[in-house]
């Protein structure tokens, strides 16, 4: 068994020896009538998991040939230009940070910024989104995460600007509430401007439907409003 639900105490979450001796795909058992549920299908050879008290896998972590490789929220490829970091230290690799493409449309972040959708689309190149970030499981340092959060924040212009010859000038983050509060963006200055209306950043046809995320920006300019083609 991996994981026992607190909102729906019938049901736990167990590996399913389906695909060989030490690989296991993960189904949910309702206790009471003993009816299965896949949750996640074991399509990339993931050794563990960790799931949530609802039961949704949250990590999983993969034997690879640098080692272990462990993924937050499942493993997509992130969109557009990107920058991804490794964490680590002398004991080893802490975790992982991903930056990619900007979200489309942000309600709260185009009025904070003042730009109209003409100027969006010509310069939205120049906001990174910070769209991965995974500390793991076992790693336990105080202000840890707002100092990766410094120090990525340090190091994307000039990375940015060498990979893509680009200038961006603007980070922003989505968090997703309640289920998280957003402590280390703020500890690291971020700035929350509101919610999203839960359509996701790629949306375009205003028919998705996802958590509601708190918006953070953080400026790595003074003036990032001029050079996002705001005129002031």
């Amino acid at each position: 068994m991996l994981a026992h639900g607190q909102p729906h105490p019938r049901d736990v979450a167990r590996k399913a020896p389906d695909i060989g001796e030490a690989l296991h795909d993960v189904y949910r058992v309702d206790l009471a009538s003993g009816k299965t549920e896949m949750v996640q299908e074991n399509s990339d050879g993931f050794v563990s998991w960790v799931t949530e008290d609802a039961l949704t896998v949250r990590v999983a972590t993969r034997l690879g040939k640098t080692g272990e490789k462990t993924y937050y929220l499942g493993y997509t490829p992130l969109p557009g230009a990107q920058l991804r970091y490794l964490i680590h230290c002398d004991h080893g690799v802490l975790g992982a940070i991903g930056f990619a493409a900007a979200a489309w449309k942000v309600a709260a972040r185009d009025r904070w910024i003042g730009w109209e959708a003409a100027c969006r689309e010509v310069h939205l190149g120049r906001v990174l989104n910070n769209a991965r970030f995974l500390l793991l499981p076992w790693v336990q340092v105080k202000n840890l995460a707002s100092k990766v959060l410094a120090l990525a924040a340090a190091r994307i212009p000039g990375d940015f600007a060498a990979r893509y010859g680009e200038r961006v000038v603007l980070l922003e983050t989505f968090v997703e509430i309640p289920r998280h509060r957003g402590t280390c963006y703020r500890a690291a200055n971020w700035r929350y401007l509101g919610e999203t209306t839960g359509r996701g950043k790629c949306d375009r046809t205003h028919r998705a439907h996802l958590p509601r995320k708190a918006v953070y920006v953080y400026p790595l300019v003074a003036d990032f409003r001029a050079a996002l083609g705001v005129r002031t």
